[in-house]
């Protein structure tokens, strides 16, 4: 069996096909993720990678091999598996291994209603399993239960594409914007596959970039996080004059925006813009930010009504605060959007439907819509490789605290100092690096912050 340490993540399974991941390594998931959950039933769907379709397929096999039935929902995103997991009230599991290349594949776990699986909520256990076996049931165990290996589980297929798309539709009503022209890079993921049906009818004219399903991405990356996967659908937004660009990622449970004059819009403008919209639904509701969105998000949640409510980076950490808080809506600089009404799960799509009304609705271009929600200038989060990074968050802590308006620990090191400048220090969970953001009023006033809290830690 794979060294486990290195598959089971922070929020899922993932590793390289087949010498970390393979089918007998997903059968066995199936088996845990059904003691797990212990339900009758459970729901999987996956992306367009080529090892996707036997990883399911054993997976299935662990799953009615200890009893339960499995609802195969095909290809799809994750936000379609997010959704088929609510609309059933079923634990899904979705295969995947989201941006990451090729040679990569996953398992994104979660319970009944779409709620999160991550190391303190089930992955663990799983791990614990896979590792020293699964308890043995008897036929006359617990309801629903065989004992492992009997079968008594089936496989049904079900399509659930179109109510996928009608109900994000009635989320957000786009038949009667002004007719729109928009880029979708799809990264030859799964944006080709679902946006075709969600967007088919609406006013809006889809210039498609590599929408054929390839998990070898021939194009480029699917991680429109970085710059450079970016470069054809600003490109393209130009060449064609198009109202906007939309940027997926490979499972498309993200999504980057491109305005007319082919510049990225900041993931915190983003935030910003659907937080007003959702707040105009829903009055007086709190909205969920991480540490490291702009500071303009929680000012204008105030300014219209809201309560902002911070937390720290990750999407079990956004779900869980949603869940306390009420939160209608909650967003991250990373680009996940996470919503109540879909079940407190993140949506590329849903979110890309926002944008596209708060647009049509109106007759400025998106440079000049979202500029009301970008106040700052934002450095972008910078990777610095230490030996010790206790010891450095504790050296940057004791240059800045001094100064400081306010210093909390909430995710790393956050230092707010006069003239509304702050910074983000935080540690990688995997890799001996520290992840600096910093933000300013100004470009200047950012770049000497920035190049101040570089000299501390690289020193």
């Amino acid at each position: 069996m794979a060294d486990l340490a290195q598959v089971v993540k922070a929020y899922d399974i993932r590793g390289v096909v087949p010498d970390q991941l393979d089918p007998d390594l997903a059968r066995e998931v199936g088996a845990a993720f059904v003691e797990l959950t212990g339900g009758d039933a459970v729901v999987v769907a996956r992306d367009m990678r080529a090892s996707s379709p036997a990883l399911a397929a054993a997976f299935a096999e662990g799953a009615t091999g200890r009893g339960a039935d499995v609802v195969d929902a095909g290809m799809g995103s994750t936000d379609y598996l997010y959704y088929a997991s609510g609309a059933l009230d079923l634990p899904g599991a979705m295969f995947t291994a989201s941006h990451n290349p090729a040679a990569y594949n996953g398992i994104k776990l979660c319970r009944a209603g779409a709620a999160p699986v991550g190391q303190d909520t089930g992955l663990r256990q799983i791990r614990t399993w896979l590792e020293h076996g699964l308890p043995e049931r008897s036929p006359g165990g617990a309801p629903g239960r065989a004992t492992r290996g009997r079968g008594t589980g089936r496989v049904v297929r079900r399509d659930l594409l179109p109510d996928y798309a009608a109900y994000l539709r009635r989320l957000v009503d786009l038949s009667g914007i002004r007719r729109l022209t928009v880029v979708v890079d799809a990264g030859n993921g799964m944006a080709g596959h679902t946006v075709p049906v969600v967007l088919a009818g609406l006013p809006v004219e889809v210039d498609a970039l590599y929408f054929e399903l390839d998990g070898s991405f021939p194009n480029h990356e699917a991680n429109p996080i970085e710059p450079a996967n970016l470069v054809d659908v600003r490109k393209r937004v130009r060449e064609i004059d198009a109202d906007l660009g939309l940027a997926f990622d490979g499972d498309a449970d993200r999504c980057f925006f491109i305005d007319e004059r082919g510049e990225a819009v900041s993931p915190s403008a983003i935030v910003g813009l659907v937080a007003v919209r959702e707040l105009a639904k829903h009055p007086g509701s709190a909205v969920v930010h991480n540490v490291i969105t702009s500071q303009a998000v929680p000012e204008i949640i105030v300014e219209h009504g809201g309560t902002p409510v911070r937390t720290r980076v990750g999407h079990s950490f956004i779900k869980q605060v949603m869940a306390e808080t009420g939160a209608v809506f909650g967003g991250e600089h990373s680009g996940h959007y996470y919503f109540r009404d879909f079940w407190r799960a993140d949506t590329g799509m849903l979110t890309a439907l926002h944008v596209l009304a708060a647009l049509g609705e109106q007759d400025r271009p998106l440079s000049e819509l979202v500029a009301a929600y970008s106040r700052y200038a934002a450095s972008g989060e910078i990777n610095s490789t230490v030996d010790d990074v206790a010891a450095v968050v504790d050296r940057v802590e004791g240059r800045f605290a001094p100064a400081a308006v306010e210093v909390d620990r909430l995710d790393g090191l956050t230092v707010r100092l006069p003239g509304k400048r702050w910074f983000n220090l935080r540690p990688s969970n995997t890799e001996p690096l520290l992840r600096l953001n910093v933000e300013a009023p100004d470009h200047p006033a950012m770049e000497a912050l920035r190049d101040e809290v570089l000299a501390v830690v690289r020193a």
